[in-house]
């Protein structure tokens, strides 16, 4: 005979989970509505330049009950999943513990976590092949390496700050700061006297650590906003002494004619101590291109590798458990002071060698390519990718960066928002959006569960609630 208790506590349970289905109607048309209200000074006119040289505004109320539409529908699915999931975990709770052991058998995610990295290695190492293959030349190839190359860059930033922001949870929106020391280092250094770029990479990492170091000592004591603060008024500084220091920097205008990289001396030219004379290969401009591109996945690849091994070391684990908590940090005697300086420091120093990178491969550097909005990018990639997760970051920078580009080529949107639709202009619209979803479905990051960098006895799964990372 069934327990009237259970029989009871089993409907008020499923009462509980049963959805409510106007609720959440009404919460999709409020959605619609405000996407309705947002869309009328910014999507419901375009104007044009007439015959006359006035601007004449022309309506586009079709694309607007389009985008409502779909900002509707999104939401209504949204809720419904949400719905399924609170029920599902209303009938089936889970356990009460905060931590659990579990069985040696890595999980799904650790499975695809071990094999990321080889196949982005296999990846990136055939990129080139791939891509002159596909287009049929090495011309028509030009523009994807150098989308390949512009993507690694942002890679090799990426898990430069993760160091500061993933693994010692130090707030830096001054990133770029150290991306410019790194950049300016260069162009000074071989403009005035006259290194080579192999040369000048290293000395311009140790510029840029050491400035890191410099911004370290005053930030101390500070945490959290008032850490993020400090770091961006280092990066502001930064800039607007290049700006002004015309003397030293050249001012607004920048430095350009900056010499080029050499493959060990041999330069890229079409002389008979050229590249392509020196290994019998007919001239073309794109063996360089393809060697910058070599280049800056060698870069990255080290940044990558100097990381995953210093984790695994005391001054690794020291940051993470700076990361999560910094008083009981303190009460271990682990030095807090050495231990920010080595983030910093370390960090900046990665931030050194991509902008040594960026002045070689463009020729040219200017305070303009170094603004706030440079840093906030770097910092969406780790965020996003998942604060400490080397794969994640690889992977929001791909997206991130490689996303708004590929927009360019999606002319079959035209077929459905108009002739005069322009995608490359929503990628703004489109970057806020991802935003939104990646706060909603993966709060922290796309990758957020890895293995513990040591292992005492038995793996534990800790709860995402106690850690900053995420469960794993």
């Amino acid at each position: 005979m069934a327990n009237p208790a259970h029989t009871l506590a089993a409907s008020t349970a499923a009462d509980r989970a049963a959805p409510d289905v106007a609720g959440i109607v009404k919460d999709a048309a409020l959605f619609a509505l405000v996407t309705f209200g947002l869309c009328v000074p910014i999507v419901a006119f375009r104007t044009d330049l007439s015959q006359t040289s006035a601007l004449d505004l022309v309506p586009r109320w079709g694309l607007v009950a389009i985008l409502c539409g779909i900002v509707f529908i999104v939401r209504l699915a949204q809720r419904l999943i949400l719905a399924g999931r609170d029920a599902r975990r209303a009938l089936t709770p889970a356990p009460d513990q905060a931590t659990e052991a579990v069985g040696a058998t890595p999980n799904a995610a650790q499975k695809v976590s071990a094999y990321a990295l080889p196949a982005f290695l296999g990846v990136t190492l055939t990129f080139p092949l791939l891509v002159v293959l596909g287009t049929g030349g090495l011309g028509e190839s030009r523009y994807w390496i150098d989308l390949g190359i512009l993507i690694l860059t942002y890679v090799m930033l990426g898990w430069g700050l993760n160091i500061v922001v993933g693994l010692a949870g130090l707030l830096d929106l001054g990133y770029v700061a150290f991306y410019a020391v790194g950049a300016y280092s260069y162009a000074l250094l071989s403009t005035v006297f006259g290194l080579s770029f192999w040369i000048c990479l290293p000395l311009a990492g140790l510029f840029a650590g050491l400035w890191g170091m410099v911004l370290g000592f005053p930030v101390l004591r500070l945490r959290g906003d008032y850490l993020a603060i400090v770091t961006l008024a280092f990066g502001e500084i930064i800039r607007l002494v290049l700006i002004n220091w015309t003397d030293f920097s050249g001012g607004a205008a920048g430095l350009s004619s900056i010499p080029r990289a050499t493959f060990f001396g041999i330069p890229f030219t079409a002389d008979e101590d050229g590249f392509a004379a020196k290994f019998g290969l007919d001239f073309s401009p794109m063996h360089r291109v393809i060697f910058l591109y070599y280049l800056i996945l060698a870069l990255a690849l080290i940044t990558n590798g100097v990381t995953l091994r210093l984790r695994r070391l005391p001054i690794g684990r020291a940051w993470e458990a700076l990361r999560e908590d910094e008083i009981a940090c303190r009460s271990l005697g682990i030095n807090t002071t050495n231990t920010k300086l080595t983030a910093f420091a370390l960090g900046a120093m990665f931030g050194g060698f991509a902008g040594s990178f960026f002045a070689v491969r463009q020729g040219f550097v200017s305070p303009e390519s170094f603004n706030f909005l440079e840093s906030a990018i770097i910092l969406a990639i780790v965020v996003l990718g998942g604060m400490g997760s080397q794969i994640g970051v690889a992977v929001a920078a791909v997206a991130m960066v490689g996303g708004p580009e590929l927009l360019r080529n999606l002319g079959f949107l035209k077929a459905v928002f108009g002739d005069h639709f322009d995608p490359s202009e929503y990628r703004l619209l489109l970057f806020g959006l991802a935003m939104v979803i990646m706060m909603i479905w993966r709060p922290r990051g796309l990758i957020s569960e890895r293995s513990p960098s040591i292992v005492l006895k038995e793996r534990k799964r800790i709860s995402g609630s106690l850690v900053k990372e995420g469960h794993g």
